[in-house]
């Protein structure tokens, strides 16, 4: 557990701009310290596991944050607050993916590998936002994006 006091990932902005991904990776950090039951409802974690929470909780927020929560004591209380100021941004971030997945053109891009990136960005925001996307439906947006004319010539080619 010496390991707590180093970051391990970005800590999570006053803003909450970062708040998804921090969840995420806040979660998995937790979890594999043996910590994940300190942050779920009717846990029972023993006061030092609750005690190595917070200190890992509070070295990945905010200054501001902390000082804020500064008379919380339970990781749990902490995971609530947050999520309950922070959590909307998934209101805010849904909608843009989703136009922005609408509107994913091959012939934005100047090449494969950046369309890909970008495909692959804009599906990573919808699955953290609660959406799935399907290989399919990602196949079947790849599949669009051929234009006519590339098809006669792959087909003239083979």
């Amino acid at each position: 557990m010496t390991n707590l006091a180093k970051l391990e990932f970005m800590a999570l902005d006053i803003t909450g701009k970062s708040y998804l991904s921090w969840v995420l990776d806040a979660e998995i950090h937790l979890n594999a310290n043996n910590l994940g039951e300190t942050i779920k409802e009717g846990n029972k974690a023993t006061t030092q596991d609750k005690a190595k929470a917070m200190i890992f909780l509070r070295h990945h927020i905010h200054e501001a944050l902390k000082s804020g929560y500064l008379t919380i004591k339970d990781p749990l209380v902490l995971w609530t607050n947050l999520k309950e100021r922070y959590d909307h941004q998934k209101t805010v971030i849904l909608p843009r993916a989703r136009y922005e997945w609408i509107n994913l053109r091959l012939q934005d891009f100047k090449s494969i590998s950046e369309y890909n990136s970008a495909m692959f960005r804009i599906t990573s925001r919808l699955i953290l936002c609660g959406e799935n996307i399907t290989d399919k439906e990602m196949l079947e947006k790849n599949i669009l994006n051929i234009s006519p004319l590339e098809c006669d010539t792959a087909t003239t080619i083979s």
